[in-house]
């Protein structure tokens, strides 16, 4: 469910927007929010200006990648122990935890 996510870093363009942001995270939830996000980004290049400035999507969202975040041992390792590993998650109590 969560694997191929694109790394942090990555900058994209996403349906419907005007300027590029920056993944800053992966499998995110908004404060007060039950769904789960395979992703929260920044404006770019600005980066994190405030909690206003954060953007949560899914990947269907994304229209144009010009940029994939860096890629190196840790972040493969994290992919394929972590990611890729991953059932299906909820909210429960404000935290992301795995469904039972």
């Amino acid at each position: 469910m969560y694997k191929d996510l694109l790394p942090i870093g990555t900058v994209v363009l996403l349906k419907g927007g005007n300027k590029r942001v920056m993944i800053c995270g992966r499998i995110q939830a908004k404060s007060g929010d039950d769904k789960i996000y395979d992703y929260s980004a920044c404006y770019y290049p600005q980066g994190i200006i405030g909690a206003d400035t954060l953007f949560f999507f899914d990947r269907d969202a994304i229209e144009k990648v010009f940029f994939i975040g860096f890629q190196d041992p840790e972040e493969m390792a994290f992919r394929h122990d972590v990611l890729d590993a991953l059932g299906e998650l909820k909210i429960k109590d404000g935290q992301i935890v795995p469904k039972e």
